[in-house]
């Protein structure tokens, strides 16, 4: 998928020059020349921000029929003409995930826990398969960023059925806005219908864990990554800015989560945004920063592997994504 200015193509080497990237695997794709495929022939793809290296591990896809509340301000006509131009399928909505694990020295940090083998998508199963592909074993992650509370994010830290910690021995980092938000005595009778059992299954079974560790914004929670405030898809759902050196990556998460719509149309609102307003606002302040500093940025639902660079399109923007060599 690329979403591309209509000012003129982004020749890769130009790009990769321009965003100070270097390792040969990182490619860019036209969607002139190439049709993104719907799914990875390869789920796990491994790039590096200076010494740090980044695990994409593709967890599944949501092929979410179409739903004329999905984006608040656009009709489903217009949010498949977006998919067209971005080189997608019409038929659903294409929702990915990907899960990034960094390793940083002798740790293996992850954000997100992925869906939970099925929990969140009968068809959202592929996270443990891949990890063991990527050489990760899930005991040897010592802390997971937790960016926010939505069941695609969260459910893969709780085994079906029993609720059991997935990884009781990790340090799970969150900021204190989401997890005070979610586990507030009566929250769930505050929350939409549609949302109730997920609430319900967060505030019984999250408060009796003992491996939390609440944060505010900007704190360090891993060496050369910080947490970054970035509500609206939640109140406090959070980015985390990774630092190498003199290379940097955004790690977005549902800030920007569809580029496909989101990128042309920013100041669409999702159903899925708690508070639509915020989100954008969010969206802009993120994506601008991300530009500005000329860095390489990855969300949960981007097209696998889920990282690339944004421009400036007017008042919009243009994304380019990362394509598998």
């Amino acid at each position: 998928m690329l979403i591309m200015s209509r000012r003129g193509l982004l020749a890769s080497a130009a790009v990769a020059a321009a965003f100070g990237l270097h390792d040969k695997r990182l490619a860019f794709v036209d969607t002139a020349y190439a049709q993104a495929p719907l799914e990875p022939t390869k789920g796990v793809y491994k790039y590096k921000v200076g010494s740090i290296e980044v695990s994409a591990i593709y967890d599944g896809i949501w092929r979410k029929p179409h739903d004329p509340t999905f984006i608040k301000n656009a009709s489903v006509e217009e949010t498949k003409e977006a998919l067209a131009k971005a080189g997608l399928t019409t038929e659903f909505m294409p929702i990915p995930l990907t899960v990034i694990v960094l390793k940083i020295g002798d740790k293996h940090i992850m954000v997100d826990a992925g869906s939970g083998v099925g929990q969140w998508q009968a068809n959202a199963t592929n996270l443990p398969a891949n990890m063991k592909i990527a050489g990760i074993d899930r005991s040897q992650i010592s802390t997971i960023l937790v960016s926010h509370f939505h069941p695609d994010h969260v459910w893969g830290l709780m085994e079906k059925g029993t609720n059991a910690a997935v990884f009781p021995q990790a340090e799970l980092i969150v900021s204190s806005t989401e997890y005070n938000w979610w586990t507030e005595p009566g929250r769930v009778e505050k929350l939409a219908e549609g949302r109730r059992a997920a609430g319900k299954r967060i505030g019984d079974v999250f408060p009796t864990w003992k491996n939390w560790k609440l944060v505010e914004d900007n704190a360090e929670v891993a060496p050369g990554v910080r947490i970054l405030t970035a509500p609206g898809h939640t109140p406090g759902h959070s980015a985390f800015l990774v630092t190498s050196g003199k290379d940097q990556l955004m790690v977005s998460n549902d800030a920007m989560y569809v580029p496909a719509l989101l990128a042309p149309h920013p100041n669409w609102q999702g159903a899925y945004d708690q508070d639509g307003a915020t989100a954008v606002a969010t969206r802009r302040k993120l994506i601008d920063r991300v530009i500005a500093d000329k860095m390489m940025v990855c969300g949960a639902h981007f097209p696998f592997p889920g990282s690339g660079t944004f421009t400036k399109d007017g008042n919009s923007y243009a994304f380019a994504p990362v394509a598998q060599s």
